[in-house]
């Protein structure tokens, strides 16, 4: 079997999202075979996935919206983007449905959600299940404008598919098919804790260290601010960091994830992955106002449900005033699960047998 995932370039959490789900998929079916399609780096996905082997085909399927930087999306060069695309996207498609053709035995297009896996799965004749928690229809139709049509267009490629698995944080992803609901889809950690601790020079005190995760872009703080916390730890991708005594840069080949059990707070921007990963490991998150993003809003609702938290705004970032000193404010209701990657696995799963079944014979 072949899993064929359309993915999204937009950001690092839809590449994180799909490596979750299909580490645990190939736990359960070794001898499927992984292909990522997606302009993700190559660097990148080898860190997702590990020791699990995938293939790769460079592919750049949507645009998202282009960030100003890590808070802040540039509209007009989004729009700019959404056209160059479009030209983009016959002679790909029909690249990629040939390779497909060629290929032996059944397969499945998953889609991390660019719209266009719709028509890449009409160009094949393979069936189409979506993976996300939002579609660019629920990020442009807020938008307004020049976006509407945009919007109107995805929501018609979105409703095309076979399937939906519907993640935590979700907007509202009104495209009328069949869906599963999963909890956090998070990855796992492989490094061991202690010897990373030792490696950074941190305290045994997890309550002391604080990530900041900014998403793939990052966002550049004065390293200077860490001193108003001079009893705090902070690690972070900027090699700006190391200017100051309590910074701690993380080396390029160790993922944010991986010092997430060292730490017990994160700050960040509303990002799905993050989100997942940091509520796994029992963190408490610092959520930084985001605007022009309809996610951004939506999670941060759901982050004061459903996990310890504290507001921040992008005065209060840039300040410094991140209240390390107050205690984390409690969700509202439950705790999601945990195990959302392999509920999705066996979403996939099923989805499989039932596509089969439903062939001719």
């Amino acid at each position: 079997m072949l899993i064929y995932a359309c993915v999204s370039g937009h950001g690092f959490g839809h590449g994180s999202r799909v490596a979750s789900v299909l580490l645990a998929l190939a736990a359960r079916q070794p001898s499927w075979r992984l292909v990522i399609s997606s302009s993700l780096p190559t660097s990148f996905l080898a860190g997702a996935f590990g020791a699990t082997p995938f293939e790769r085909r460079p592919c750049g399927w949507d645009v998202g919206a282009v960030q100003a930087d890590a808070l802040g999306v540039d509209g007009p060069a989004t729009l700019a983007a959404l056209a160059a695309l479009e030209h983009r996207l016959p002679g790909q498609i029909s690249a990629e449905a040939t390779w497909l053709a060629a290929q032996a035995g059944p397969a499945l297009l998953l889609g991390d959600v660019p719209p266009a896996a719709a028509r890449l799965a009409e160009a094949a004749g393979l069936p189409l299940l979506w993976m996300g928690n939002f579609g660019w229809d629920d990020i442009y139709a807020p938008m307004g404008g020049a976006f509407l049509p945009w919007a109107e267009r995805c929501r018609d490629l979105y409703r095309r598919g076979h399937g939906l698995i519907r993640c935590p944080f979700s907007l509202a992803m009104d495209w009328r098919l069949p869906e599963t609901r999963v909890g956090l889809t998070a990855g796992k950690p492989r490094l061991n804790p202690q010897i990373l601790r030792r490696q950074l020079d941190l305290p045994q005190q997890r309550q002391r260290c604080v990530l900041l995760a900014f998403g793939g872009i990052g966002y550049r703080l004065d390293p200077g601010l860490f001193g108003r916390w001079p009893d705090w730890w902070f690690l972070s991708s900027d090699p700006a960091a190391a200017a100051a005594a309590n910074g701690r840069v993380l080396p390029a080949d160790v993922r944010p994830l991986e010092v997430m059990p060292l730490c017990e707070r994160l700050i960040g921007k509303a990002g799905y992955s993050s989100f997942c990963e940091a509520l796994s490991n029992q963190m408490g998150i610092h959520l930084v106002a985001r605007q022009g993003f309809a996610e951004a809003a939506v999670m941060e609702q759901e982050l004061q449900r459903c996990g310890p938290h504290r507001l921040l705004s992008q005065a209060q970032l840039l300040g410094g005033d991140w209240q390390l000193d107050q205690p984390l404010l409690a969700a509202r209701g439950a705790p999601l699960a945990s195990d959302g990657a392999e509920q999705a696995a066996e979403a996939i799963e099923a989805f499989v047998s039932a596509s089969a079944a439903s062939e001719p014979a």
